[in-house]
């Protein structure tokens, strides 16, 4: 008999950890072994070793990060797969995930047959997109020039929460005349002329996420 696909649910919200739980367990062959509420406990559990799939989101308040965690619990031997399990779906946030080792990413607005046949695909060791994820995936590559790098993308996203280049530098840990590189790039491959204009562009595109009403990003602004 084929042994069950354990798996860890890591997200900072009951509701949602209690909405995964019920999807899955009614799947055969799927059991939720454990919980996580915040990343570093995820990191912790996964490092058990009785886990096979880990559904990692991406936020969770203060703390270690979601990606963050994907690191650490992808860096061990004989880890178990990470699937992302989240609302955001931006190039700032696909890209890092997908380097820190996730073997899947999906949306949380995924229908609960994608989800369970996701989970199966992580666990024998291949991956999942969300198409949307798939699709600028596939743009990237298409269009190599016009892509923003990983660290053009953390300079937008800074720019986009009203840091000017000077605390951009030195959160970046960056020479202030590199970040204005940095930008001068964005603005051509965007096609725009002004900090403004390449902020609206690139949310429009999906490579960052939206301003909220309070001057921060969207995903901030909801949590």
């Amino acid at each position: 008999m084929t042994a069950p696909i354990r798996l860890l649910l890591a997200d900072d919200h009951p509701v949602v950890r209690a909405g995964l739980r019920a999807v899955l367990e009614t799947e055969p062959g799927l059991v939720v072994a454990a919980e996580a509420a915040t990343a570093e406990d995820a990191v912790a559990r996964a490092a058990q070793g009785d886990i096979d799939v880990v559904l990692m989101d991406l936020r969770f308040g203060a703390g270690m990060t979601g990606t963050e965690a994907t690191a650490a619990i992808t860096a061990r031997s004989g880890a178990p797969r990470v699937l992302i399990v989240t609302t955001y779906d931006t190039d700032a946030d696909t890209l890092p995930a997908i380097e820190a080792g996730a073997t899947g990413y999906l949306l949380k607005d995924a229908l609960p047959e994608d989800l369970t046949a996701a989970v199966r695909t992580a666990a024998a060791g291949r991956t999942t997109l969300a198409p949307t994820v798939a699709d600028r995936l596939l743009h990237r590559m298409r269009t190599p020039d016009l892509a923003l790098t990983r660290r053009e993308t953390d300079v937008l996203t800074l720019v986009a929460d009203g840091l000017s280049n000077r605390a951009i530098a030195a959160r970046l840990h960056l020479a202030e005349g590199t970040v204005k590189s940095h930008l001068a790039r964005c603005y051509t491959k965007l096609g725009v002329d002004s900090r403004t204009a390449a902020v609206a562009t690139a949310a429009d595109l999906g490579v960052i996420r939206r301003r909220g009403p309070g001057g921060g990003s969207a995903a901030q602004s909801r949590r």
